[in-house]
C-alpha cells in the first residue's frame, strides 16, 4: 500500500476530469504537490494581505477526530454493547489508542495494510479507529468468503497484519495455508479474536511467534500512546473490496477525507441526531458499515453489536436497547416482515432504518412501515463509500394513498450533501437525459466520496472515471422532479424484440404475490426473440403447491406480455454476504436451458 500513498497524486491526475482544472492534468499535480506543503497560498490570495495557512485555521479531515471528541463530550456515555460486555467512550477511546500502540510495536508503519474477517462485533469496531491511528490502512474482508478467496484478497492487498474472529479461524488459517504455499513471501501475523462477550467457552486459544490473540496484544499497547494522524487528508484509510457479484473483486480505495466527509453526509440524510442507539445489522466489513462505524462515534451513540442477524435478535434488541436506528439491505427488510409473528415484538418507538442495495419492493416498504418502522431509502456503490444519494422525503407526500407513497419511497433520490453531482448520462455521448421518468441512462457520480480508485488496477480506475464522471454500471431514469429511479444493472437489462425490459420492474410485480418469499429475474437466450425474462423464485411456507405456470399467469395478468417470463425455476436464490444477488450465477443457469424458440 505504500506505493499507492506514494503515487496517490500521480494517477488521481492521471484520470482526474479536465473540467475542474483547464490548464491541464501537470498542473492539477503540481497543484497537490503545493498543498500539501507549508507555505501553500491559493491564486485568489495575491489580492488580500495577511492570510495564512497554518494548523491553526488547517487540520486534514479524519473520522479519527469522531473518536477524540466522543471520549470528551460523551466520556461516560454507553459506546457499545455486546452480550453482557458494555463500555463507554472513554474506555473505547482508551482500548483504540493501546490497540494501536500494538499494532506500530508489531511493525505497522504509515501506508500497511490490516485485514480484518469478522463479523460485527466489538474488535471490528475498535480496528475501524485503532489502524487508521496507527498510520495503517484497514481492509476489511468479507466474512462469508472461503479460504481460497481471502488467500487471493490478502495476496492482493499485501496485509501484514490480518484479525480474525474464532469462528472463522479455520477459514483464515486455510488462506493462509495457501497464501504459503504460493509465494515465498511472509504471511501475514494472525491475531485471533476471542468471544469476547463471554457467552462461549469454545473459543481458541494459540500463541506462536507469528499468531496473538487479540485482548492479550491490546494490553502490550500503551494508552499514552500519539496518534499517527494523516499527512494528507487524500492519504488511504481503507481497502473495501466489492462484493464480486460480476466478477472477481476489486480493491476500493478510501480516503480519510471521503471517509470523513461520507461518514457526516450519512448521519445527515439518516436523520441520526445526538445520542442515538445504532443496531449493527449492515456488515460492518461492507463500505465500512456505510461509514457508519465513524457516523456513529461523531454523534456520541451507542453501538449495539450482532454476531448473527436474525428476526428474533432483531426485534428483541431492539425492546431491549430503545434502539433509534439501524440499517439492511432489502434482504433484511424482507426477513423482518416474513418472520415469525412469534418472533416479533411491539417496537417501543419508531426504528429509522436505511436500506440500499438493490431497489426494494414498494410491498416491502409498506409492510415495513405498517411494523413501525421508517424506512429512508438510499442507493450508493462501494465505490461511492457506500450512501450516495437518498429518497429525500417531503412532506406533502404524507397524504397519498400507501401504494403511491411506497412507488415514491422505492425511488433513489437525490445526491447527499457530500457529492458534487449525480446524473443520468448516455454513456456514449454524455449528455443527460430528459428528466421525464421513462428515459434510461447510466448513473455517474461526481464529487468528494467516490473512491481514489481501485488498488493496482489503474486501467480499471480510468476507465472508471472515464469522461470525467464515475460511472456505476447501473440503469436509471430521471423524473421531472430531479429524483433518480435505478431500473436494472446496464449488465442486466434484457432485450426482447428490441424492446428494453427492466428486471427490476418485473421483480417488483413478483413480490406483489401472497406467495412470493424473494424473486430475481435474468436473461434466457432466445433464438426468435434474443432474449426472454427468466425468474428464479424461492416461495414463502406453505406454498409447496404453487406451480411455475402460476406464476408465468400471474405476470401475464400484471404486466405487458413482452416482459412477462416464459420461465420460472423454483428455487433457493445465491446472494453475497451483503445481500446481493448473484446473477452472474443465475446467468450462468439460464443460459445454461438454452432457447425456448
Amino acid at each position: 500500500m505504500n506505493h499507492l500513498v506514494k503515487n496517490s497524486f500521480t494517477r488521481l491526475a492521471s484520470v482526474i476530469s479536465p473540467y475542474h482544472f483547464r490548464p491541464g492534468v501537470v498542473h492539477y499535480y503540481r497543484f497537490c504537490s503545493h498543498f500539501s506543503g507549508n507555505n501553500f497560498e491559493p491564486e485568489s490570495w495575491k489580492s488580500m494581505e495577511g492570510l495564512v495557512r497554518c494548523p491553526a485555521n488547517h487540520v486534514p479531515l479524519s473520522p479519527i477526530v469522531f473518536l477524540e471528541r466522543a471520549a470528551k463530550a460523551y466520556t461516560d456515555r454507553t459506546s457499545l454493547v455486546y452480550g453482557c460486555l458494555k463500555y463507554t467512550w472513554a474506555q473505547t477511546h482508551e482500548r483504540c489508542l493501546k490497540l494501536a500502540s500494538a499494532l506500530t510495536q508489531l511493525g505497522i508503519s504509515p501506508g500497511d495494510v490490516v485485514a480484518t474477517l469478522a463479523p460485527n462485533v466489538p474488535a471490528m469496531y475498535e480496528l475501524h479507529f485503532a489502524v487508521p491511528m496507527a498510520g495503517g490502512v484497514l481492509c476489511t474482508l468479507n466474512a462469508r468468503l472461503d479460504s481460497a478467496m481471502i488467500s487471493v484478497l490478502l495476496s492482493h492487498s499485501e496485509a501484514k497484519i490480518v484479525f480474525v474472529d474464532y469462528q472463522l479461524l479455520e477459514i483464515a488459517q486455510g488462506a493462509l495455508d495457501l497464501l504459503t504455499q504460493k509465494t515465498d513471501s511472509k504471511p501475514p501475523i494472525l491475531v485471533l479474536i476471542a468471544d469476547s462477550d463471554g457467552s462461549s467457552s469454545t473459543s481458541p486459544t494459540i500463541c506462536t511467534s507469528h499468531t496473538y490473540e487479540y485482548e492479550s496484544l491490546l494490553e502490550t499497547g500503551n494508552c499514552g500512546f500519539e496518534i499517527r494522524r494523516p499527512r494528507s487528508e487524500w492519504d488511504p484509510i481503507s481497502v473495501n473490496y466489492t462484493s464480486g457479484t460480476t466478477s472477481r473483486p476489486k480493491g476500493v480505495v478510501y480516503s480519510h477525507r471521503g471517509a470523513y466527509l461520507n461518514a457526516l453526509s450519512t448521519v445527515l440524510l439518516h436523520g441520526i441526531g445526538s445520542m442515538p442507539v445504532y443496531l449493527w445489522t449492515v456488515p460492518m466489513f461492507h463500505c465500512n458499515g456505510w461509514c457508519l462505524t465513524w457516523g456513529v462515534a461523531a454523534q456520541g451513540g451507542t453501538n449495539i453489536c450482532l454476531r448473527k442477524v436474525n428476526p428474533k435478535y432483531i426485534f428483541d434488541n431492539i425492546v431491549q436497547y430503545n434502539v433509534t436506528h439501524m440499517g439492511g439491505a432489502p434482504t433484511v427488510l424482507n426477513m423482518i416482515v416474513n418472520s415469525l409473528v412469534s418472533d416479533q415484538r411491539p417496537l417501543p418507538r419508531k426504528v429509522e432504518i436505511m436500506t440500499g442495495g438493490s431497489p426494494p419492493p414498494p410491498q416491502i416498504l409498506f409492510k415495513m412501515e405498517e411494523l413501525g418502522f421508517g424506512v429512508n431509502h438510499l442507493y450508493g456503490l462501494t465505490e461511492t463509500y457506500g450512501p450516495g444519494t437518498y429518497c429525500s422525503w417531503k412532506p406533502e407526500w404524507d397524504s397519498l394513498p400507501s401504494n403511491e407513497r411506497s412507488k415514491l419511497k422505492a425511488r433513489q433520490g437525490v445526491q447527499h450533501l457530500g457529492l458534487e453531482e449525480v446524473d443520468i448520462k448516455d454513456p456514449v455521448t454524455m449528455e443527460s437525459v430528459t428528466p421525464d421518468g421513462k428515459t434510461m441512462g447510466e448513473i455517474m457520480f461526481r464529487g468528494n466520496t467516490v473512491m481514489s480508485g481501485y488498488l493496482k488496477d489503474l486501467k480499471a480506475t480510468k476507465e472508471a472515471f472515464r469522461g470525467g464522471w464515475f460511472r456505476s454500471g447501473d440503469l436509471a431514469v430521471k423524473h421531472p422532479d430531479n429524483y433518480i429511479e435505478v431500473k436494472d444493472r446496464l449488465k442486466d437489462i434484457i432485450i426482447s424484440g428490441g424492446e428494453n425490459i427492466s428486471t427490476v420492474e418485473v421483480e417488483t410485480v413478483f413480490f406483489s404475490h401472497p406467495a412470493v418469499l424473494e424473486a430475481a429475474v435474468v436473461a434466457r437466450p432466445d433464438n426468435h426473440w434474443g432474449q426472454t425474462p427468466c425468474a428464479f423464485v424461492k416461495l414463502k411456507e406453505g406454498f409447496d403447491h404453487l406451480k411455475a405456470q402460476d406464476l408465468i399467469e400471474f405476470c401475464r395478468d400484471n404486466l405487458p406480455h413482452y416482459m412477462a417470463p416464459r420461465t420460472v425455476i423454483l428455487d433457493d436464490i445465491p446472494k453475497t454476504a451483503t445481500g446481493k444477488i448473484q446473477k452472474f450465477i443465475l446467468r450462468e443457469k439460464a443460459k445454461a436451458l438454452g432457447s425456448l424458440s
